[in-house]
């Protein structure tokens, strides 16, 4: 842990060096997400409602993700990155390192100017639960924790994946954006607006219907998602990075260097 205290404490201070690149590159990470936001905003001025999900209730939904991924994405930016690192063999002077190549991994890239996609959504978060009637207590508040822990773990996991691929591929999959950013995007709407296959792919294969529906109907009292079991279905996106971990270090025993 003081090692990746330390990682931290150095790449801050080197982003901070330019210190006025950094402060635009905040402001530009706040304004993304806003962007998508406000469509969803006017999205309901015209229509009022989707599938009987009001406003507030999909940016309640769009928060808890959003502040998910820009905390993933800040401190997990290493392995959406990790194929520069097999590309120009950096991977290997990690691998003779007397320390775990996934804590190495963590601490080589930190974007700390994601701090703006962070701050856009907590306003957005804010801004939903005045707004939205629940009748609070500490499973609840529990569970919206858990909501945000879990989507973390998910969203970390899927970078570790992307990254387990390029030991195979070399440079990085496209296709694994449709699982980041594409899951990004559909997740910041409760599940039930699509179709069977996609709430069924994303709830047993990415399990992002645990952390943005499940729990969300719990919170909002509605249908039959109202027991104990439907405040730790979050949880499972914890579990979620373990098979991740699996491909990791399966992906790691396969890697055959650069031959230089």
């Amino acid at each position: 842990m003081k090692l990746y205290l330390r990682y931290l404490e150095i790449l801050f201070k080197s982003q901070l060096q330019y210190r006025a690149s950094f402060m635009l590159m905040t402001i530009g990470q706040f304004f993304i997400p806003l962007v998508t936001f406000a469509s969803i905003y006017l999205l309901f001025e015209k229509f009022g409602q989707i599938d009987g999900w009001s406003f507030f209730e999909v940016a309640l939904c769009f928060s808890i993700v959003h502040i998910s991924f820009a905390i993933s994405v800040c401190f997990v930016r290493g392995f959406d990155n990790f194929s520069k690192l097999v590309v120009n063999a950096g991977f290997d002077r990690i691998l003779v390192r007397p320390r775990n190549t996934i804590l190495q991994i963590l601490g080589s890239t930190f974007e700390f100017t994601r701090l703006g996609r962070l701050i856009q959504s907590v306003i957005v978060f804010i801004w939903a639960l005045f707004n939205i009637s629940i009748h609070w207590n500490t499973f609840k508040v529990i569970t919206l924790i858990f909501m945000i822990i879990g989507a973390i773990f998910i969203f970390s996991g899927i970078f570790i994946l992307g990254a387990s691929f390029c030991f195979f591929t070399i440079q990085g999959l496209e296709l694994i954006n449709i699982f980041t950013d594409g899951s990004r995007e559909i997740s910041q709407f409760p599940l039930s607006i699509y179709k069977d296959w996609v709430k069924k792919f994303f709830t047993f294969i990415i399990p992002l219907g645990v952390i943005n529906y499940i729990p969300l109907m719990y919170l909002l009292d509605r249908g039959s998602y109202n027991d104990i079991t439907s405040m730790l279905t979050p949880l499972i996106g914890v579990l979620f990075i373990i098979p991740c971990l699996y491909v990791w270090k399966f992906g790691v025993s396969k890697y055959l260097s650069t031959g230089s």
